[in-house]
């Protein structure tokens, strides 16, 4: 086996996903580094690569099996790949046969004892293969009921401190940050209650399960000393947030900005059904939460929206967009939308395309609907064909690059504030403004400024856009 110049054993992480997916790589570095493994950044120095799937959308499979051949196909010693995450929950022996060159496929359960598990791996021990289960089994009904037997279940980026681990100054999170990043996401619960008709995710991630208040906070302080200044709370519906704790997402912002010196918080993932006027107002006027709101609205034919088994209509949805913005005029508004729905007929796709131009949005994912194993979609009739949803899909993209374009020239002359990210050789320093989300909403390019790095935040003028993407001069450090 490959160590460290210290004598330890080297691994080597591979998180793939979204920022929830993120949390859970980042929590299963602590376990090993905290367990006598060193993380290495090169595969090729590593007796280990553990590769944490995606098992969201086809695109996201196929991506991950590509990962474990690549890991696989690594020259030098032998190394043994180990497949961990949403695709190995989803289908753990199954994903086991169809690739024999995984050394194992461990599920959640397994998280806890990562570092036994890897252990026994390098000896040449074969654990048997994940047996996948509807894990919304394995906690009580009733969201109240839930927090008392959370301690028995594995929910990633929940639980115990392992043994031997917590510093003199108290507990800290099971977590080690593998980015150096001026922004990073903070799990807020795990699991989803909703039962939208075309989502896996429930079955493979369970129940909804909130973080208790004082986790998070804790968490979110130890972020914050390890130099991050923006915190993206993330869950997979944030709205739903406290309801098995007897509280809600807005007393938890409530704490976080009055206990934890963090310069922006930025939430996602928000339900639009869910936002309740209470929430609306923390989120317009609470200091340091920045003016971002994640709505996947998914569609606004109310009859594509019930075969959805979601909620609204184009006239609710504009007056939510409404009142976030007369809260908060420059706020940034993202969503996601589904094309191709079965049964979404040319009237329904007309109604989301105004919709689409009515709202204004500064940034919309466009997604073709396909069949997703296991869901109630997958079983409904009046399938849409492969070639009229690329149709749909094609039309639908351009008109939402004419609707974001123009949103965002119409930023010019505005102020913003510029969380500086990184540098590129052509376009200087490059970071986001607070309406931008990290990764999926454009960037900011400010030039050759003296005086600043990454994770400095400056105030500007947008002087101009390409795109999405604004050019702003800076006025104030």
């Amino acid at each position: 086996m490959r160590e460290s110049a210290g004598g330890k054993v080297a691994v080597h992480l591979i998180g793939l996903g979204c920022a929830r997916n993120d949390v859970d790589t980042e929590e299963l570095a602590g376990r090993l580094s905290s367990d006598g493994f060193e993380l290495v950044d090169d595969p090729q120095q590593a007796s280990a690569i553990v590769v944490n799937t995606c098992g969201f959308i086809e695109a996201a499979k196929k991506d991950s099996i590509d990962t474990i051949l690549d890991a696989a196909d690594l020259g030098g010693p032998k190394k043994a790949v180990v497949a961990v995450g949403c695709l190995a929950e989803r289908y753990g022996v199954e994903l086991a046969q169809a690739l024999p060159e995984a050394d194992a496929v461990l599920g959640f359960d397994d998280y806890p004892d990562i570092a036994e598990r890897l252990r026994f791996i390098l000896a040449g021990g074969r654990p048997a293969s994940h047996q996948p289960r509807d894990r919304r089994s394995l906690l009580p009904l009733a969201p109240a009921a839930r927090q008392a037997r959370a301690s028995g279940v594995a929910v990633p980026g929940h639980g115990p401190l392992p043994a031997g681990t917590a510093p003199a100054s108290g507990p800290r999170p099971i977590r080690k940050r593998l980015s150096s990043g001026p922004s990073a996401p903070l799990k807020i619960a795990s699991g989803c209650d909703r039962r939208c008709s075309f989502c896996a995710i429930p079955a493979f991630r369970g129940s909804y399960l909130s973080r208790p208040i004082a986790e998070v906070v804790t968490e979110a302080a130890w972020l914050v000393s390890e130099g991050v200044r923006e915190l993206v709370l993330v869950s997979e519906n944030s709205t739903g947030y406290g309801k098995d704790l007897g509280s809600n997402l807005e007393t938890l912002l409530t704490e976080l900005t009055g206990a934890v010196p963090v310069d922006w918080l930025r939430v996602s993932y928000l339900q639009p059904a869910e936002m309740r006027p209470s929430l609306l107002e923390a989120m317009v006027t609470l200091p340091g939460v920045v003016p971002y709101f994640d709505l996947p609205f998914q569609h606004a034919s109310p009859p594509v929206l019930r075969r959805m088994r979601r909620f609204g209509d184009p006239e609710s949805f504009l007056d939510l967009i409404e009142r976030i913005r007369d809260g908060r005029p420059l706020a940034g508004i993202r969503s996601n939308v589904i094309v191709g729905f079965p049964g979404e007929t040319a009237e329904d796709f007309e109604i989301l395309c105004e919709f689409i131009a009515a709202a204004n949005l500064d940034a919309v994912g466009v997604f073709g609907y396909s069949d997703e194993e296991g869901t109630e979609a997958s079983g409904l009739g009046q399938k849409v064909s492969p070639e009229l949803i690329a149709e749909r899909v094609d039309r639908l993209s351009s008109l939402v690059d004419e609707v974001s374009t123009q949103r965002a020239e119409d930023r010019i002359g505005e102020r913003v504030q510029v969380l500086i990210e990184s540098s590129d050789q052509g376009l200087g320093w490059v970071g986001r403004a607070a309406h931008q989300g990290p990764e999926t909403d454009g960037q900011v390019s400010l030039g050759n400024v003296a005086g600043v790095g990454p994770g400095s935040l400056v105030w500007g003028r947008v002087a101009s856009t390409d795109g999405v993407d604004l050019v702003v001069e800076v006025e104030e450090r």
